[in-house]
């Protein structure tokens, strides 16, 4: 095989041996309908990004994420230090290898605004991970107002990813419970629930009126945006079509195209050739486009496959090397250079505001 061109992977997972015993004692150990959870450590990552010409990855938890048990927030924002610790070290052991997005213990706002912090402040995050939903609270809830305030602040990158969807319902007891959705059961969520429900995140977003509220941060989108392209049309239509629905009166068809435009990246990790990128870019342009593995949830010997596939699909959509360069690390560069720009500003004018405050200029 010929050598393959570098990349930056924004889309690749760690899983602790802690985190995995968390995942086992608490009912996870097949979480979304896989069979086990794959084994996973640094020396093995560097390993198959070696092979794969992968220059850096960056590493987040995937599904079930660290709230793992229902209204136990002091399980889940422990599991959440735990994961961002061990992923920090390995930035911090390979700074040109590793990059991190920081979990959160969403739905608990608190403890999530407390990890946020931590994690950008002391861990050097470089964003954060969200799942799709968590117990069945999807993105755009009226309770995850102050994270996505804080977020915004910080000029935040947010990466979503997906999970098993899930209905909330609450008791009369007060507290919330939840029960995931697997109308075809035989199969494993991933395979396509997963894709459903990240369509189903970011109209969710969208309809809420997050998106409006918060322009600063910006979202990556997995596997080309799941069933997001072949909605996008629809979803921007018809949510202010039909009179009663709570959809925020931001959503218009070209609303969401221009944020669609101006906050959000895709990542190309999965089965999106030949067909969905190109329905993805009716929407999009080709420099909103990034690399993204899914390794070990992907297992190297097939990412190697899915890579040698993109290369060979990416001559058809793209018309020169430099643009295909571009989607596998250029666009990645460009991104986490402007982050940078907008968040050290950021912080800039904050400690101005607290300098000022206290009468110290």
């Amino acid at each position: 095989m010929a050598e393959l061109p570098e990349k930056i992977d924004v889309h690749s997972h760690f899983l602790s041996s802690a985190y995995r015993e968390h995942c086992r004692v608490n009912g996870h150990s097949a979480p979304d309908g896989f069979p086990m959870l794959p084994e996973w450590n640094i020396e093995r990552h560097l390993e198959m990004a070696d092979k794969l010409n992968i220059n850096k990855s960056y590493l987040s938890v995937s599904s079930p994420g660290v709230h793992l048990v229902p209204n136990d927030d002091e399980l889940a924002r422990r599991i959440a230090r735990e994961c961002n610790v061990v992923a920090a070290d390995a930035k911090t052991r390979f700074p040109e290898r590793f990059g991190f997005w920081a979990s959160l213990p969403l739905p608990d706002v608190d403890g999530s605004l407390e990890e946020l912090a931590y994690a950008f402040d002391k861990l050097n995050a470089d964003g954060v991970a969200v799942e799709t939903n968590t117990h069945g609270y999807y993105l755009g809830h009226r309770d995850y107002e102050r994270v996505w305030a804080e977020l915004n602040r910080r000029h935040a990158l947010v990466f979503i990813h997906p999970t098993s969807p899930c209905v909330l319902e609450h008791r009369d007891t007060g507290l919330a419970s939840c029960h995931k959705a697997a109308p075809l059961p035989e199969f494993p969520n991933p395979i396509f629930e997963f894709f459903f429900d990240t369509a189903r995140a970011v109209i969710n977003l969208f309809y809420t009126g997050a998106i409006a509220r918060y322009p600063q941060i910006t979202y990556i989108i997995p596997h080309a945006g799941g069933a997001l392209p072949t909605l996008i049309e629809r979803f921007s239509r018809f949510g202010r079509a039909i009179p009663g629905l709570p959809v925020d009166g931001s959503v218009t068809p070209d609303f969401v195209r221009e944020r669609l435009k101006t906050n959000f990246y895709f990542d190309m990790a999965g089965t999106p050739w030949p067909d969905q990128i190109p329905a993805l870019l009716a929407f999009i342009g080709k420099d909103q486009l990034l690399y993204g593995s899914d390794y070990p949830f992907t297992p190297a010997e097939f990412v190697g496959v899915l890579a040698d596939t993109m290369e060979k699909c990416m001559a058809r959509v793209f018309e020169t090397e430099a643009e295909r360069m571009m989607a596998y690390k250029g666009n990645a560069e460009r991104l986490f250079l402007q982050q940078s720009v907008a968040r050290n500003a950021s912080a800039s004018n904050r400690t101005s505001s607290k300098a000022t405050e206290s009468g110290h200029l």
